[in-house]
């Protein structure tokens, strides 16, 4: 993984808490191109801890929805032709928890379309720690429109 990530391509300017490159107080996330979807890592730090050596649940779940929506966005734009991804939004995500996330692991996150329209697209995103799957994710992210308030949000 190097080079420019999709959110420091597309949304240089963007405040999100999740994947907002601007917010310094944020998770930054950096997610890259891969043959059928994206995939990123993630380094925690002891306040995104639930408890001793574990990581917070929440926290997980910004991960693989700000992941997932990426994962949508580039395909909508790849699907269309476009130079630039439209703005997309989680319209409805879902996160199994599968074992506690490790604090101190490298976390490891790959997502791939399910389905695909021309403004939304399904994905799945799987995060492991230590080579074992701890969460995955299910989600349907939207392009919005004109008139949306996050129309203009990475732009």
């Amino acid at each position: 993984m190097s080079g420019k990530s999709v959110q420091e391509e597309y949304a240089p300017n963007s405040i999100c808490f999740g994947c907002g490159p601007s917010n310094k107080e944020g998770l930054q996330i950096k997610s890259y191109r891969t043959e059928n979807g994206l995939e990123m890592e993630f380094e925690c730090e002891e306040k995104h801890q639930a408890f001793p050596g574990v990581i917070n649940g929440g926290l997980i779940g910004s991960l693989i929805d700000c992941h997932g929506n990426w994962t949508a966005a580039i395909a909508i734009m790849d699907k269309n032709g476009f130079d630039a991804p439209q703005c997309t939004v989680t319209a409805q995500y879902e996160v199994k928890l599968k074992r506690p996330t490790p604090f101190g692991s490298k976390l490891m996150l790959k997502s791939r379309v399910l389905g695909l329209q021309n403004d939304r697209a399904e994905v799945i995103i799987e995060l492991k720690a230590e080579g074992k799957t701890c969460a995955t994710g299910r989600g349907l992210f939207v392009a919005v429109t004109e008139g949306h308030p996050a129309y203009h949000r990475w732009h």
